[in-house]
């Protein structure tokens, strides 16, 4: 039976062209993007977990580059106190030969002007040794939270108490001297208590350094694994993708060739009619 007015053929040729050239659209701009989600509808829940997977990789990332300015900042203050443990075990040696009566008061004051310029050396190292304002080596007490998560709560938090104190005055190491032999006796002492302030002080900036290089390899360790995993639900795969497209541009043709022929069909009645 031939019907003209109706045209049902055709519109079920359109129908289904239209569904091949969406498909087409689809494959396209999943492989322009290397995205999946070109269209947030393709996948819906699949976006939203992708999504928050995103925000937690940046979160993490950022996380870690916090951890490395802490890592600096301590470095910062390692730097100085290498320094100053220098300036004391030379300092040490000036005063052990100075103690021994083998050199006359001439050649000790040689020495002592020496010595008189570490100590001052020491003094200014400890007193400039500072991150951006904050001064490192002066005992200031300020408490620092770094932010090393990519949440809230203090599991994502680590806290140290700058409380290095290694100026001249606080170590006892002020008015020391080796212009004789007594003082020179005298100033070991001191010296060697200085040492062991310093000492506690690298090892209290060492264990949080320790400490920020495991958090920095944790977070570059998940931030990786969180990237791969959001890498598996967002990314395009080109393979997949790209039979799509082949398998929808054969049926778009298709669909082509079957409108055309089913919008000839009415002229079937006309010739019917002639």
């Amino acid at each position: 039976m031939l019907r003209v007015a109706s045209m049902s053929p055709s519109l079920m040729a359109q129908r289904y062209l239209n569904l091949s050239s969406r498909d087409v659209e689809t494959a396209f701009a999943a492989l322009a993007s290397g995205s999946r989600f070109s269209k947030p509808g393709n996948d819906a829940a699949g976006f939203a977990i992708s999504e928050s997977l995103r925000g937690q990789v940046a979160g993490t990332r950022q996380a870690g580059r916090n951890a490395e300015g802490a890592m600096a900042m301590i470095q910062t203050a390692e730097g100085g106190l290498n320094e100053q443990n220098n300036i004391l075990i030379r300092m040490r040696e000036l005063a052990v030969q100075a103690a021994s009566d083998t050199y006359s008061d001439d050649e000790r004051e040689f020495m002592d002007t020496e010595f008189q310029q570490l100590s001052k050396e020491f003094d200014r190292i400890a007193k400039t040794t500072v991150y951006g304002k904050r001064s490192l080596l002066t005992g200031t007490g300020e408490n620092f939270e770094f932010q090393v998560g990519a949440f809230k709560g203090p599991e994502n938090r680590i806290q140290f108490s700058l409380d290095a104190n290694t100026t001249s005055d606080n170590l006892d190491l002020s008015g020391l001297s080796v212009a004789d032999d007594g003082d020179a006796e005298d100033a070991l002492e001191s010296i060697d208590e200085g040492l062991t302030g310093l000492g506690r002080a690298r090892a209290n900036f060492g264990a949080i350094q320790a400490r920020m290089q495991h958090a920095i390899d944790h977070l570059n360790v998940q931030g990786d694994n969180l990237e791969m995993a959001r890498s598996l639900i967002a990314d395009a795969d080109i393979g997949e993708q790209v039979s799509k497209l082949a398998n929808a541009q054969i049926r778009q043709d298709a669909g082509i060739a079957v409108l055309a022929q089913a919008n000839n069909n009415p002229r079937a009645a006309i010739r019917l009619i002639g």
